[in-house]
């Protein structure tokens, strides 16, 4: 007998009068409570899923998802991009989102406070570049006494910066003036007008701001300086977080859900004018060409949790450095990688 709403209406009357003989309470008890259970793992299957992306480059990599949703034994998945982190936050917070994307530090500092989420894989890697029109620039040594503009005060791109920077024997709080004024395509922007002589950035707005102004050049290799200073491997930019009881109730609707992006994200990186078209046509906040250009240069990438784990504690342990409170105080319990 399937287990639906009807059914448990007529199951349950038979449950406590089944046998007469059968006093004992606890015994009806753990029955009725099994067949509860049953019913919501049943009917949370039948209730379509939300697969959140984030607006921007973010949800560059889930694009192919927005165009050909996993079918799910609720019907096909549903997609909604949020216009940025917070509001992704937000819905985990609350316990309206079970699946999305959400950047590696703001997932653990939603778990240290009790939340019961977990990291299932790895979508984007480093893909920062550190951009210049400033001729006595040809290497991050020549920072010192410069002004630098960075992309998102206390997110990754500033930590990972600044552990860099420490590396070449440069204080990031004396020996030169980081920015953290402008939003993402308002440093490109200043770039290109000459505004800004110097600034790190990230795909797809590193290609913007050399698109609109050729003779910038790019210095170094952030991510290659990353591992030079002790990180590991190439640092995660963006995970995909499951709600933990979700997970548990609804393996195999996980299993799926991770498969499909995994297509997905192979998808965009061999295909990028196709991705680009769909990035404009489902209005995730960038247009086709920009995208297209950028996704070579995107590190798009689907690392499952096992494998990614090491590079993940290796940037929190740089959150740990200069913002321990960024990630909740501590690295994140073995209960935060998702385990299927």
């Amino acid at each position: 007998m399937p287990i639906n709403s009807t059914n448990i209406r007529l199951f349950i009357p038979l449950l406590f009068c089944y046998n007469s003989n059968m006093k004992n309470y606890m015994l009806r008890l753990t029955l009725f409570t099994a067949l509860f259970a049953g019913l919501c793992g049943a009917l949370a299957a039948q209730t379509p899923l939300t697969i959140y992306a984030i607006k921007g480059p973010s949800g560059v990599g889930m694009i192919r998802l927005f165009d050909r949703p996993p079918a799910l034994p609720g019907g096909p998945a549903k997609l909604e991009a949020l216009a940025q982190a917070d509001l992704m936050a937000a819905k985990f917070i609350s316990g309206e989102a079970k699946i999305g994307i959400l950047p590696a530090n703001v997932a653990a500092k939603i778990a240290s406070t009790g939340k019961p989420i977990q990291i299932a894989a790895v979508t984007g890697t480093g893909m920062l570049s550190l951009l210049t029109s400033d001729s006595a620039v040809r290497s991050i040594a020549d920072l010192k006494g410069k002004s630098v503009e960075v992309a998102g005060q206390g997110a990754t791109p500033d930590y990972v910066f600044r552990r860099i920077l420490l590396s070449k024997g440069i204080n990031p709080d004396k020996d030169i003036q980081l920015g953290y004024a402008l939003a993402y395509p308002e440093i490109a922007q200043s770039l290109i007008a000459g505004r800004v002589s110097t600034a790190l950035l990230p795909e797809p707005f590193a290609t913007m701001a050399r698109t609109g102004k050729p003779e910038l050049r790019v210095v170094g290799d952030i991510q290659a300086e990353w591992v030079s200073a002790g990180g590991r491997g190439n640092y995660p930019m963006t995970v995909l977080v499951v709600d933990a009881d979700y997970a548990k109730a609804q393996p195999a609707v996980i299993r799926t859900v991770l498969s499909a992006l995994k297509d997905s994200i192979e998808w965009v990186v061999a295909h990028p004018a196709e991705a680009g078209a769909l990035v404009e046509k489902y209005d995730l906040g960038l247009r086709a060409p920009v995208v297209t250009a950028a996704i070579p240069r995107s590190n798009y990438i689907f690392i499952p949790v096992k494998e990614a784990r090491p590079s993940l504690e290796a940037l929190y342990r740089t959150f740990l450095e200069f913002s321990p409170v960024s990630i909740g105080g501590a690295l994140p319990a073995n209960s935060f990688y998702l385990d299927l």
